[in-house]
């Protein structure tokens, strides 16, 4: 590898693939194509810090030509402002499962017809409006870096959404429904996700509005998969550990939620956010984030590893052409021993709540509201009236504390994560759990 005086380190991420999007909307194909991208990051570590070296359009180059690069990133170092040190971490790469069936191998036009029909069966009496969208991305990686350290590896993601909208009397209401692979093509035979989001949105017209106020509440593994990314993955993503913006930083070892309760996140896992090696060329692993109740371990890179310790590196991510951040993967509550009865039972009076319609999270100060798709009241035991316009909200420490049962069966959600400007492909879940004094919002009245 090359040597350069005053670099303690570099390594080069390229990424090149295709794009195909289809979008259709009312039964009309609004956009479609395939975009190619090849795009690399160079990254020196200088005396001090950081000098990031993006380029388009990248062709590998070696012995002077490579030198040069380093040369004109080391330029960048010099400026750095922090010092930075980077700790090490084991290097091996997973293999990447294999396709059920190549995207490659299906025309777009075909494509095209069977987004068409998914958003077709979305047409029920009393939708008003529908929308769908595919989005594919087979992306080739190549790692090198100073220590010798290289690899290389193809994985391709695919997935769509279909949306409907109902409306009766100046009431709308939504039904959204998404899937996401890295299994390869995922749209034969899907048009029962369009008539369950007609469904969803047509039921809503009918649901009453609950009351708000402190309650138990059993959230769905969609919703409590939602809890444990945004209230709990991103307070214990290294960089805001090292920032200071983290209810969960100096609390290593602390009990701070039921002895039952154990979050993790793990990129290793074949879900949506699978990766088989970060972005810094390191080995990804199972990271217990709370253990049996209390803070276990924190997500990091290797800056931050090396800055904060109590965690594992392999938790670095990046889009094409950007730098690597602290991400999440594959993050959930795991399942516990609960049966759905005994839930429901120890539940006895307050609400279940269901799906996720977003909302928002201060990891800082430890405070988070998410609005959740739809609800049922719970009356001695039973899911009674469907209710909408419902969110869940409070201090996240305090309900880690509620979470007092976890069901048998953990079940995964996949989408997108954004965060420092760049999005990345996560799965959440959780099993179904019961949380006692839930601070629930609602508009409904006596």
């Amino acid at each position: 590898m090359t040597e350069t005086p005053g670099i303690r380190y570099y390594d080069l991420r390229q990424v090149s693939g295709q794009s195909t999007h289809v979008d259709v909307d009312m039964g009309v194909i609004e956009s479609a194509g395939t975009t190619f991208y090849n795009k690399a990051v160079i990254r020196v570590l200088g005396p001090r810090g950081w000098g990031i070296l993006q380029i388009d359009n990248y062709t590998p180059v070696s012995g002077k030509k490579f030198e040069e690069l380093l040369a004109s990133a080391e330029k960048l170092a010099l400026v750095a402002d922090d010092t930075v040190n980077i700790g090490d971490a084991p290097r091996t790469i997973l293999a990447v499962p294999p396709v059920k069936e190549d995207c490659r191998n299906v025309s777009i036009e075909e494509k095209a017809e069977l987004l068409l029909a998914i958003e077709k069966a979305a047409d029920l009496p009393l939708v008003t409006s529908r929308r769908a969208n595919y989005l594919e991305r087979i992306e080739n990686v190549r790692f090198m870096d100073s220590s010798g350290s290289e690899y290389s590896y193809e994985c391709c993601r695919s997935g769509f959404s279909v949306m409907a909208v109902a409306s009766r009397n100046g009431i709308v209401q939504m039904g959204y429904e998404p899937d996401h692979t890295i299994r390869g093509f995922n749209l034969r035979h899907r048009e029962d996700m369009g008539r369950k989001a007609a469904e969803m949105a047509v039921s809503l017209l009918d649901a009453g509005l609950a009351k708000g106020g402190k309650m138990h509440a059993i959230l769905d593994p969609e919703l409590a998969g939602v809890f444990a990314h945004e209230a709990v993955g991103h307070a214990s993503e290294g960089d805001l550990i090292e920032e200071g913006n983290s209810v969960l930083k100096g609390r290593t070892g602390e009990k701070i939620g039921h002895a039952s309760l154990t979050i993790v996140d793990d990129p290793s896992l074949h879900e949506f956010g699978f990766e088989p090696v970060d972005a810094e060329g390191i080995a990804v692993a199972r990271t217990e984030i709370i253990r049996a109740g209390r803070v276990n371990s924190f997500l990091h890179n290797r800056q931050t590893l090396a800055a904060i310790g109590n965690g594992v590196a392999g938790h670095a991510r990046a889009m094409p052409g950007e730098p690597p951040l602290v991400r999440m993967s594959n993050t959930f509550i795991e399942a516990g021993d609960a049966t759905d009865e005994e839930i429901f039972s120890e539940c006895k009076n307050g609400i279940f709540l269901a799906g996720s319609r977003g909302g928002q999270v201060d990891p800082g100060r430890g405070v988070f509201q998410f609005n959740a798709e739809y609800g049922y009241l719970i009356e001695n035991g039973e899911k009674t009236r469907m209710v909408r316009d419902v969110s869940l909200s409070g201090e996240i420490l305090k309900t880690l504390h509620g979470i007092v049962l976890c069901g048998k069966e953990r079940v995964m959600h996949s989408g997108y994560c954004g965060k420092g400007g760049q999005s990345v492909p996560v799965s959440d879940g959780a099993p179904l759990v019961l949380l006692r004094d839930a601070v629930v919002g609602g508009s409904g009245v006596d």
